[in-house]
């Protein structure tokens, strides 16, 4: 997606279906996904095309890791879990890290104990019951699109914006204690114009 800050990839443990294994991996790669991957057991990527009529697999980076401890994320990845437990924060309330991969657990089941302990966050979607695990991960990436994009204001009245978002400024930083002696104006420390 053109202007999105960060990047984010999206896996998938011990997913069985192949429709909905193909479906979110058709979605990642629709959504700017920066890569893919497996852990443990997963349907074969023939199998996903069913649904993956983009081929996502082929055009994207795709790592199939056979545990939790055999991952091989990239440096500074902060790993999301996304599940229907206690505790888990709700997406509306959730600020997306900007080196972020989503994992999805299986269909009819949750995430490992393994690896809802190797995320740095759980999070959940509050709908009253659980929903199809595609439509669950189109919704996390939509969110995450909010956040990370750039995009015109919503108008007070019904409808779109009247135009593009402006132009994006650079100014001065803006401190909030005040800047560092490196941005203030004057020798003895004023407080600058920032």
């Amino acid at each position: 997606m053109d202007g999105a800050r960060g990047w984010f990839g999206i896996g998938l443990e011990g997913v069985s279906k192949p429709g909905n294994a193909g479906a979110v991996l058709r979605t990642a790669h629709a959504f700017g996904a920066a890569f893919l991957f497996t852990v443990g057991e997963s349907p074969g990527l023939a199998a996903t095309r069913i649904a993956d009529t983009s081929d996502a697999t082929r055009h994207l980076p795709f790592y199939r890791w056979p545990s939790v401890e055999a991952m091989g994320l990239p440096a500074r990845t902060v790993l999301v879990g996304v599940e229907v437990v206690e505790g888990a924060i709700p997406l509306p309330s959730f600020r997306h890290p900007l080196q972020a991969a989503y994992v999805f657990g299986p269909e009819r089941a949750s995430l490992s104990p393994a690896m809802r302990a190797a995320c740095a966050f759980l999070v959940r979607i509050p709908t009253r019951f659980a929903i199809n695990l595609a439509i669950a991960a189109a919704i996390v990436m939509y969110d995450r699109m909010l956040t990370h994009g750039r995009f015109a204001d919503r108008p007070v009245h019904q409808g779109g914006p009247g135009g593009p978002p402006p132009p994006h400024r650079h100014g001065r930083p803006l401190f909030r204690r005040g800047p560092p002696p490196l941005f203030r104006d004057d020798a003895e420390g004023g407080e600058g114009s920032a």
